[in-house]
């Protein structure tokens, strides 16, 4: 099968005609949508037998002309999915068709400013700033039989159905009952089913957590009570707790009442960590104090008896977009380019500890290379684990070059580097049924070649990166660099029950 979708309205120039830098390269956006199975693909080696499930990956992808200055992160989400099983594979494209897509779709142009432009909206938007479009193009986790597909600042939460990508809608059980949205970085329980989320809304008391259960039921949705707004951006999880961020990063209150989005980095303010019970309330939180930093993403958080572990990429130097400022489009697109740039963050591998009887933290490095988007095989996310594969960057770019791999246990780390003008993206961990250990599966990621102009889907050993891929797919087009991505094992696409391993 190789069926082609190319009816969408598309108005991004030509990348050629492109002056924006975020919308050509490596950024290059795609106009069609594709459903292909493997014997119409290329594919170099052999799809290992036991590999069973589907890799997904986010991507701001842009289908129509910009009103003002574009931001990467402002693109159309658009879903890239891989189906392995019995030695086949099928892979399919299609974008997230959120209410604000489809309303640019039909009015054949774009209604919404990004995000460095809030002031600029003429129209009620989404996310915590309520000006944007709901672009539902940042994370991607499989939850109760769906995808759900969302923006950092907070979506509904986008349904799509995991095997032909179609957008079901948002959720019909609970999306109404969470008018604030479903922030990036929801986590999913594989010994439970259940999922914990949080939303930020620039409006008290700014920070809502709650629990959907294996059946997709919402059964817990608490507010939680912060000093003021603000933009924390993931989400702790154990076995019994859930790991709050109150980060000393926000936005002006008094600028924000006449509706200007001013952020800044406060470093003479700790950043605040609250360890909630799975099913607790504001009141329950316990706020543990830490060096003032802000934290992007975290790699996993487990329990070792008194105290609460949250390893993650700890930011030493927030550099931040700007937001809501005049300049002229080049200017602009430099401190974008900053911005995206992880070097200068100083973003690297960093562990916090929080014991729940004395109240003493503990936090310290656990190594000092920039790295960042760590991903874990789904079978510790909230437990005890050892092993970290985290994104490496190329210097003055948001490129992803290469992949690192963190041994937790003796302190030893190996990398994998993709090769000049090869860009990658998140990539995932996947177990298949029978692994013995938590590595012993494979890790797969999506790499853009801008020197052969193709993309590919490259499957490696999760227990051996320095060897040569055992299999890689060729994809029908070379598709943009993308943003979050997850894997969902063959016996939870149907739904959740799986047994831990």
């Amino acid at each position: 099968m190789y069926d082609v979708n190319d009816t969408l309205f598309i108005s991004v120039p030509a990348e050629e005609d492109q002056e924006n830098p975020w919308l050509r390269g490596a950024w290059r956006p795609q106009g069609k949508e594709y459903a292909v199975s493997g014997d119409e693909l290329t594919i170099i080696g052999s799809i290992p037998e036991e590999l069973d499930g589907i890799y997904v990956r986010n991507t701001h992808n842009n289908a129509t002309t910009p009103t003002g200055i574009y931001h990467p992160f402002d693109g159309d989400g658009m879903l890239h999915a891989i189906r392995f099983r019995d030695g086949t594979c099928e892979y399919r494209n299609a974008f997230v068709r959120t209410t604000g897509f489809l309303a640019e779709q039909g009015a054949k142009k774009a209604l919404w400013p990004g995000i460095l432009q809030p002031q600029e909206y003429q129209r009620r938007g989404w996310g915590s700033m309520g000006s944007m479009k709901d672009n539902a193009g940042t994370d991607v986790i499989a939850h109760a039989g769906h995808l759900i597909a969302t923006m950092s600042q907070g979506s509904e939460p986008w349904c799509l159905s995991p095997d032909t990508l179609e957008t079901l809608g948002p959720n019909k059980n609970w999306a109404k009952l969470v008018p604030d949205g479903l922030s990036s970085h929801y986590k999913v329980d594989n010994a439970t089913g259940e999922m914990t989320f949080f939303n930020y809304p620039q409006k008290a008391p700014f920070m809502n957590y709650g629990v959907v259960n294996k059946a997709d039921n919402l059964v817990h949705y608490v507010p939680i009570e912060l000093p003021g707004p603000r933009w924390p951006h993931d989400l702790g999880m154990t076995e019994h707790y859930s790991i709050l961020h109150d980060l000393p990063y926000f936005f002006d209150e008094e600028l924000l009442k006449k509706g200007i989005h001013k952020g800044s980095f406060h470093d003479d303010i700790p950043a605040r960590f609250g360890v909630i019970p799975r099913y607790g309330t504001s009141a329950d939180v316990r706020w543990f104090e830490a060096k003032p930093c802000w934290v992007m993403h975290l790699s996993n958080c487990f329990e070792d008896g008194d105290w609460v572990v949250q390893d993650g990429c700890i930011w030493d130097n927030l550099v931040k977009p700007p937001v809501g400022v005049e300049e002229d489009a080049h200017a602009i697109y430099a401190r974008i380019r900053r911005n995206v740039d992880m070097h200068p963050t100083g973003a690297h591998l960093y562990r916090w500890m929080f014991n729940m009887v004395t109240g003493e933290v503990r936090e310290f490095p656990l190594d000092d290379e920039v790295s960042e988007f760590p991903v874990i095989s789904n079978d510790v996310v909230g437990r005890p684990y050892r092993y970290s594969y985290n994104a490496l960057f190329e210097k003055g770019e948001w490129h992803l070059n290469g992949l690192k791999r963190y041994d937790l246990h003796t302190g030893e780390a190996v990398r994998l580097e993709f090769g000049p003008g090869r860009w990658g993206s998140e990539p995932a961990i996947a177990r298949p049924a029978g692994s013995s250990a938590e590595d012993d599966g494979y890790c797969i990621v999506f790499i853009t070649d801008l020197i052969q102009d193709r993309s590919e889907c490259v499957i490696y050993r999760a227990d051996d990166l320095t060897g040569d891929p055992v299999c890689t797919v060729i994809l029908p087009e070379r598709i943009s660099v993308g943003t979050h991505s997850c894997w969902v094992e063959g016996d939870r696409i149907a739904g959740e029950g799986r047994a831990a391993r």
